[in-house]
């Protein structure tokens, strides 16, 4: 199983760090060999932060080796998909292919989003079906010149994309999907991805959910003529190092309530994050690698960021990899 670090660019707006740290964080990333990628967020109106295209642009020219995705794009719905394939190619090709657009509906309950669909006269069901839409889109303007499409939302004839992204046949497209409660949602969901996606993001981490929700997602890959394996899993999960699991969780709870703008249940902080001493954060996220999932990444719940960073490289991820080894 592989790992990544997820860079909190909201948290900027509530005093956690700077451009410049998050920057800073990026070369401490990209230079240990314990981190395959890296992540950030993207928001309109409903949780602002700096704009992820922009903040990837300037990540990717201070790394040479990792790989650089959205977790996830929440306003791609709200992006026009032309726009959108002409700057996410110039990004690839910044990146020089290492690119991940990881997209997600976008749908949450802040006043900010509310406010997002009003703008766009957008409903719950508009963002799926733009959704999907734009995935194709950007399929077809990589891939293909003078193309045309016909949707719902958008159509158009004739159009060419140049520069095409640096990666071929084209960047990776992952679906970003959390749905809870019924099953024929979840369902729907994870059938999104077997029908339009390279991979599947999410931040689910209740083990008896994942394991059906990773069997469904295989075994309806199967039946649709994909090799289950060619649809990349990946975690986003939250960590917090502290010889404290009870301080650490603490920390956990006040950062995720401040960065959400909204109140967590403990045992959904518990839940979400990988919390206390390295050897009991290491136990925790092992049991993603016993589910079957190919990559984590780790978003830092805590005020010290580099310090955490350095506890993750040094201490953490090792003792993962050293099990591994020797089972």
């Amino acid at each position: 199983m592989k790992f990544g670090l997820t860079l909190p660019n909201r948290a900027i707006q509530f005093g956690v760090t700077t451009t410049d740290r998050l920057l800073a964080m990026a070369e401490v990333a990209d230079a240990a060999d314990v981190l395959d990628t890296l992540w950030v967020g993207d928001s309109l109106l409903g949780k602002p932060r700096l704009e992820s295209i922009a903040f990837l642009a300037a990540l990717a020219a201070r790394t040479e080796r990792v790989q650089l995705g959205t977790a996830c794009m929440a306003s791609f719905a709200l992006r026009d998909p032309i726009w959108l394939a002409y700057q996410w190619a110039s990004l690839d090709q910044l990146a020089k292919g290492r690119t991940i657009l990881a997209v997600c509906t976008g749908i949450i309950e802040q006043a900010g989003g509310k406010i997002e669909n009003q703008l766009y006269r957008l409903e719950r069901k508009d963002r799926v079906r733009r959704l999907i839409e734009g995935i194709e889109i950007l399929k077809l303007l990589w891939t293909q010149d003078n193309a045309s499409y016909t949707g719902e939302s958008y159509s158009f004839s004739g159009v060419s994309i140049e520069p095409k992204p640096y990666a071929q046949p084209r960047p990776p497209i992952w679906i970003a999907n959390n749905v809870e409660g019924d099953r024929a949602l979840v369902e729907r969901s994870l059938q999104r991805v077997v029908d339009h996606a390279d991979g599947w993001q999410t931040s689910t981490c209740d083990p008896e959910e994942l394991r059906w929700r990773l069997a469904f997602l295989r075994e309806g890959a199967a039946a649709a003529g994909r090799d289950p394996d060619s649809i990349a899993t990946h975690i986003y999960h939250n960590i917090n190092v502290n010889p404290s699991r009870d301080a650490a969780l603490e920390e956990s709870q006040r950062f995720l309530d401040t960065y959400y703008m909204k109140t967590w249940a403990p045992e959904r902080v518990a839940c979400w994050t990988a919390a206390g001493t390295p050897e009991e954060c290491a136990e925790h996220l092992a049991r993603f690698d016993q589910l079957g999932f190919q990559s984590v990444t780790l978003r830092i719940t805590s005020w010290d960021q580099e310090g955490q960073l350095r506890r993750i490289i040094g201490d953490v991820l090792p003792r993962l990899a050293a099990s591994a080894t020797v089972a």
